[in-house]
């Protein structure tokens, strides 16, 4: 049987906040982790090239692309009601006139929804079923109040595991899709702010404005469209070749990085390496691509804390799937590091009370490699570390700590 993670709706395992690392507690504020830089990609075009800042990485350039999740996947997922309906859980009249009140709804509005014909008022849960018309009339800002606190329920699952847009612009993320540009207005309207980062959750009531079943399956895919980097090493006689080479290696983690980089270094005409081609070979496999179906055999699908840990080897460790042992792992095999982070290091973004709610794998500049949650739908990225940030820092600040793997520990990796 499939897992319960893995028979909902497919919105629901587009993004989502793993279960966190139990970490201990840092001793002192220092130790803490450090604040994560606060760069915003936002300002950054699809369809350009930029650079990273220099270090032992090398010239690293970079450009974006989008991911959809393929069509095989996305045919074992049915379909949403398109009927919208919020619930409230263990909440009053009250508070939902208070909630209501704070997002400025209009008083007719909220007298429509808390009306006993309209909703339903049972074992203190309170199922409100906005109409179409008042839903898509709502402002941002009033979607990101009353939004906000549907996402603190899983059974919300479209509010409590949005489409992130990290780009912050709708129009680049659906440039290339082959929606209508009726549909993509409608769905622009619907957009809202989910901490720092553009969200949209209105699954739902968008299925409304699709006119043929072709329209819904082609907007139900394109719901699945995640933002990555293309990123690519520039090797000329600028090249510090021993340089490159002993960074791309990982503390000699990573083997057999000098032919590659000097093959390209002696072609002519060409001088430039996909990084994809320098990670390590199940990091090289996994990169975006989604988890294939045969894995929901064990019960739990591929998390950030299984693909960071893994990182280095050859064989995943399946066992890392379990959070008590990913933990474990961590404290066992891993020294706690500041900044400035190497090549394979673990960052772990740490909540207030310390515990890390994602992890993922230091690149290079501000680039990570990383897997945003337990989803069949949700691929292997490379990732501003901004753009993670905004996605998990949504409740409140996080820092991040870096991890370095000791060197003592033996990996899988080499064993092709």
């Amino acid at each position: 049987m499939m897992p319960r993670s893995l028979s909902h709706r497919l919105l629901a395992l587009f993004a989502g906040t793993v279960a966190g690392l139990l970490l201990p507690q840092a001793s002192s504020p220092a130790q803490a982790g450090t604040p994560l830089p606060e760069g915003n990609s936002s300002s950054e075009m699809f369809g350009k090239v930029y650079h990273c800042n220099p270090g032992p990485w090398g010239q690293l350039e970079y450009y974006y692309i989008y991911l959809e999740a393929p069509q095989s996947l996305i045919e074992h997922f049915p379909m949403p009601n398109s009927v919208t309906k919020w619930e409230f859980p263990a909440a009053t009249e009250g508070d939902l006139r208070a909630l209501f009140t704070r997002a400025s709804l209009p008083q007719a509005l909220q007298d429509y929804l808390l009306d006993a014909k309209n909703c339903v008022n049972k074992d203190g849960r309170i199922t409100v079923f906005p109409p179409l018309p008042d839903l898509s009339a709502m402002t941002p800002a009033q979607r990101s109040v009353i939004y906000a606190e549907l996402a603190k329920t899983p059974e919300n699952e479209f509010y409590f595991n949005p489409v992130f847009i990290t780009s912050g612009s709708v129009d680049q993320w659906l440039g290339q899709s082959r929606l209508n540009p009726e549909l993509r207005e409608v769905i622009k309207k619907f957009t809202y702010m989910r901490g720092e980062v553009l969200a949209f959750s209105d699954l739902s009531a968008v299925l409304n404005y699709v006119k043929t079943d072709a329209e819904a399956k082609d907007f139900f895919k394109t719901m699945t469209r995640t933002r990555s980097l293309m990123l690519k090493l520039v090797v000329d006689d600028n090249t510090d070749f021993k340089s490159v080479v002993r960074y791309w290696s990982g503390r000699k983690r990573n083997k057999d990085i000098e032919p590659l980089v000097g093959s390209t270094l002696e072609t002519e005409g060409e001088n430039k390496l996909d990084v994809i081609q320098l990670l390590p070979s199940l990091a090289r496999r996994f990169l975006y691509g989604y988890p294939p179906m045969e894995l929901a055999v064990l019960g739990r699908m591929p998390d950030c804390h299984w693909t960071s840990l893994n990182f280095f080897n050859y064989k995943p460790r399946e066992y890392y799937l379990d959070t008590r042992l990913a933990t474990a792992a961590v404290l066992e095999n891993y020294n706690r590091i500041e900044a400035p982070f190497e090549f394979g290091d673990v960052l772990m973004f740490l909540n207030a009370q310390g515990n890390a709610i994602h992890s993922c794998v230091y690149v290079a500049d501000d680039i990570v490699y990383t897997k945003n949650g337990e989803n069949i739908a949700s691929p292997w990225l490379l990732m501003k570390i901004g753009d993670v940030q905004r996605i998990y820092s949504y409740e409140g600040q996080t820092s991040v700590q870096g991890f370095r793997l000791k060197a003592s520990v033996e990996t899988t990796g080499g064993e092709e």
